[in-house]
């Protein structure tokens, strides 16, 4: 199987389809992205699909509704978590203003505070 997003206003991700990899095929059997996207749109009536991979192997993510993009990075940017979080460039994740607590406790982001609050039951 090979997965394809759709790609709506400002790169938004709008929803992912799932071809069978011969549908990517030429005529000597060598799978291409552009053949994939001609048959989206040929059924779709829709232009814009971009190929994505569940292992991440490309495009750094695998795409979600309500994720980016974004063609300079050729990568999928998950939603920006907190206004104070910034996009690592190599990873194209999120990260928060200070690392996480690695001591084996829940923590969730508190950005009123910007620091780690402890979760506890």
């Amino acid at each position: 199987m090979r997965y394809f997003a759709k790609i709506g206003i400002n790169n938004k991700v709008v929803g992912v389809h799932v071809l069978h990899e011969n549908e990517l095929k030429d005529s000597e059997g060598v799978e291409h992205e552009s053949l994939g996207i001609q048959f989206l749109s040929n059924i779709h009536k829709y232009p814009n699909w971009v190929q994505c991979w569940q292992d991440h192997s490309k495009r750094k993510h695998m795409a979600g509704p309500g994720m980016t993009y974004d063609d300079e990075r050729d990568a999928f940017i998950p939603k920006q978590n907190f206004p104070s979080w910034t996009l690592n460039e190599s990873t194209c994740d999120w990260e928060a203003p200070i690392a996480k607590p690695d001591d084996g406790k829940f923590y969730e982001w508190n950005e009123g505070t910007q620091s780690w609050d402890e979760v506890i039951d």
